[in-house]
């Protein structure tokens, strides 16, 4: 079984950054980090596949969030610049080999206006 540690949530003001990290306890073939924002379901924020670097981002985060890797690939960074107060929410890393099977604790993200 794979474990998943996440670390880097906290309370910004509007405007600011904060970085996610998930470190990995082994090798997985797709990383991502999701987020679940207040009424809303879990969403996919951003994505990277180990095998070509490939990554995708949602709508919402593109130009302002950027995944990354380090470690031999078993951890993954989620750099968050210009945040809104709609990025608010509880974010998970998720990890597998064909689809999502493993998924951290969750780190909160607050950013208030």
């Amino acid at each position: 079984r794979l474990h998943l540690v996440e670390s880097g949530g906290g309370s910004v003001q509007a405007g600011g950054s904060l970085q996610l990290s998930c470190a990995a306890s082994g090798y997985t073939r797709r990383m991502g980090w999701f987020r679940q924002t207040p009424g809303k379901e879990r969403d996919l924020v951003a994505s990277i596949y180990n095998g070509g670097g490939t990554t995708y981002y949602a709508d919402f985060a593109r130009g302002r969030f950027t995944i990354s890797q380090a470690n031999a690939k078993r951890t993954v960074y989620l750099q968050m610049n210009s945040l809104k107060p709609e990025d608010t929410g509880t974010y998970y890393c998720a990890a597998g080999m064909m689809t999502y099977t493993y998924w951290g604790q969750g780190t909160q993200v607050t950013v208030s206006s």
